[in-house]
């Protein structure tokens, strides 16, 4: 037994059930945050991540041996790509999701998959980010958003994501305006930040589940096929097929960041990965 975010299926319902949430069968954040509290309150260890001890001692039984869950995830080995390659070096949940993201967004050879990842992987602080963070305070807001906090604005909106996000994208990329609170509903997630009503609209459309009622599932089930979309819907694969050499890597970096941050750390894992992937 390993429930931890991203899980997904009926036991992770049982679990929100018991937890006193709505059970839709996703863990996501909030899920590990009410498991992190049970656990703390039952002299556990807070990790937020339902292990053998966690499940038996909130339920009362044991996990029978045909209901265990492996941490380390089964790698396809049908794959085109030498995926046995990126282990240790790429989150084995992330590899298990290549083959099918591949196919359904043009990842067509070792080349492109290598300059994805390395800008997947800038972009999220080495996978582990999967939804933007928003909280931050009054200086932070006039830094970086001064255009929408000019003067005393933004000590009205510090750390306070929901009001921060509703103001920065309200009314625009198809949000309505900040009363609707849309800019936080569609805020940045998956890998590379899929952000606003339109995208999330067009990615539903293409993925073929609605991410539109339910935004969370781009971070907890499709952060790497979002950013796949983006990279498709932006024509990057155009200039990744330009070559492996620095300068592809900054040209492909400007088009995902809009500038060249992180761009020493982009090319040292793009080396990586190519190097193991050709």
């Amino acid at each position: 037994m390993l429930l931890k975010v991203g899980s997904t299926g009926d036991d992770v319902k049982k679990l929100q059930s018991k937890l006193g949430l709505t059970a839709d069968g996703i863990f996501g954040n909030g899920t590990a945050a009410k498991v992190k509290e049970w656990q703390a309150a039952n002299g556990l260890t807070a990790d937020g991540i339902v292990g053998n001890g966690t499940w038996s001692k909130m339920f009362g039984e044991a996990t029978q041996t045909t209901q265990v869950v492996k941490e380390d995830v089964v790698i396809p080995s049908s794959s085109e790509f030498k995926l046995q390659n990126l282990k240790g070096h790429v989150p084995d949940a992330v590899i298990a999701q290549i083959p099918d993201t591949a196919k359904k967004f043009n990842i067509t050879n070792p080349l492109r998959l290598a300059h994805f990842l390395a800008q997947c992987g800038h972009e999220s602080g080495g996978f582990k980010a999967v939804q933007e963070n928003l909280n931050y305070s009054a200086d932070g807001l006039k830094k970086i958003f001064p255009k929408y906090f000019p003067g005393n604005l933004a000590e009205g909106y510090a750390r306070n994501p929901e009001k921060i996000a509703s103001k920065v994208y309200g009314g625009r990329m198809g949000n309505g305006d900040e009363s609707t609170k849309e800019g936080y509903k569609f805020r940045g997630r998956g890998y590379i930040q899929l952000t606003g009503k339109s995208n999330y609209t067009n990615f539903a459309k293409f993925i073929g589940e609605d991410t539109v009622s339910n935004p969370d599932l781009v971070a907890t089930k499709y952060p790497l096929a979002s950013a796949a979309f983006f990279f498709d819907s932006n024509k990057l694969w155009s200039i990744c097929d330009k070559g492996a050499d620095d300068a592809t890597v900054t040209a492909v970096t400007k088009r995902v960041n809009g500038g060249t941050i992180g761009l020493a750390d982009r090319i040292k894992h793009f080396k990586e990965y190519y190097n193991l992937l050709k």
